[in-house]
């Protein structure tokens, strides 16, 4: 796309998004996967909301070269571990930070035959060692019966390594164990819509 063209489109994208009805963030993976180049956070009351988004999309210059490579889906609603906590940061309207990791989160059926208040006493164990990392900020929405997830994982940080250490932290946990699917990662660095498709090829 010659660099004309590609500022016309960037601009062309980002009044839609501006114009929607809908909640966005937009992040970069150049570089980072072989399998995608950037990620685009939506939030929204209704998937139909979305959906008139995407179609939108589709149909700027750009969103010809767009083939997306990870499509998931999840709503907003209250722990049951977590009394007190939305876990919805974004929603809750804390400032973007610079990296999100995103990954969809399964654990295992043997989890959900375990008696509620022995899933909450290792929840609560979980869940202090993610507070020793109150500077990353987690995101998590829930995706039974919608899409092929449990949930979708959202961790905001300003520094890589403080979200790495947490996750070693977190793999020495009881509840580990009971984890069947944490994978795709996908790191993101936080990107404006017009910068983020100038540097695309």
């Amino acid at each position: 796309m010659a660099d004309l063209a590609k500022e016309e489109s960037a601009k062309e994208v980002e009044n839609v998004l501006k114009n929607s009805q809908i909640m966005f963030r937009s992040y970069s993976t150049l570089g980072l996967r072989d399998d995608t180049e950037f990620l685009l956070w939506f939030a929204s009351d209704s998937v139909e909301k979305i959906q008139d988004v995407i179609s939108k999309l589709y149909l700027t210059i750009f969103g010809k070269y767009i083939v997306p490579t990870h499509v998931y889906l999840s709503s907003t609603r209250p722990s049951i571990y977590a009394k007190g906590s939305s876990g919805h940061g974004w929603l809750a309207g804390e400032e973007q930070k610079k990296y999100v990791i995103v990954y969809p989160f399964i654990k295992t059926r043997e989890w959900y035959l375990l008696p509620i208040e022995k899933r909450k006493e290792m929840m609560a164990e979980h869940i202090a060692v993610g507070q020793k990392y109150p500077d990353v900020k987690l995101n998590t929405t829930y995706s039974f019966g919608i899409h092929d997830e449990d949930f979708m994982l959202a961790f905001e940080t300003d520094d890589l390594h403080r979200f790495q250490d947490l996750i070693m932290d977190l793999r020495e946990t009881r509840v580990s164990g009971y984890v069947a699917v944490d994978t795709p990662m996908i790191t993101c660095v936080k990107k404006d819509v017009v910068p983020l498709i100038r540097s695309l090829g």
